[in-house]
């Protein structure tokens, strides 16, 4: 199975210029734990997560007013391509200490990929796999 069969392709974006307070509403408004941070151009340039505002912001009490989106985002970024497999996807997350991948193609963002995604897909294999295993056969193989 392939990155592109299961990302999300509704991706919530912000500018490394934005300041942190409204990124943390686009966050509260949208239900995401994290925005991947664009350029003017559309290249994926970072990603800022609840968890940059409550270590880098909240906990020092620093002004999310004042603070701007660079100040706090992650810039070496780990990007998956939507041709990647899921086990690649999850390699990475695995090895990078990360739940969260964009999907990149030619440093344009197409999509975004997370731990929960690759969850739900396997639950769904699971739940499939099951059905086959639990369904009775209509006849009986080998008399």
């Amino acid at each position: 199975m392939l990155v592109k069969e299961v990302m999300n392709r509704a991706v919530k974006t912000v500018r490394s210029t934005d300041t942190v307070k409204s990124a943390a509403q686009l966050m509260n408004e949208s239900e995401v734990g994290s925005l991947v941070v664009v350029s003017g151009t559309g290249e994926v340039i970072g990603i800022v997560t609840e968890r940059d505002i409550l270590i880098d912001v909240v906990a020092t009490g620093k002004s999310a007013d004042d603070l701007k989106v660079e100040d706090i985002m992650t810039k070496e970024l780990v990007t998956v391509s939507p041709d990647n497999s899921l086990e690649e996807a999850a390699d990475l997350m695995t090895k990078n200490k990360i739940k969260k991948l964009p999907v990149v193609v030619g440093g344009k963002l197409v999509g975004i990929v997370t731990a929960t995604d690759l969850i739900a897909y396997e639950n769904k294999l699971i739940e499939k796999i099951a059905t086959i295993l639990t369904v009775s056969p209509t006849k009986s193989i080998g008399g």
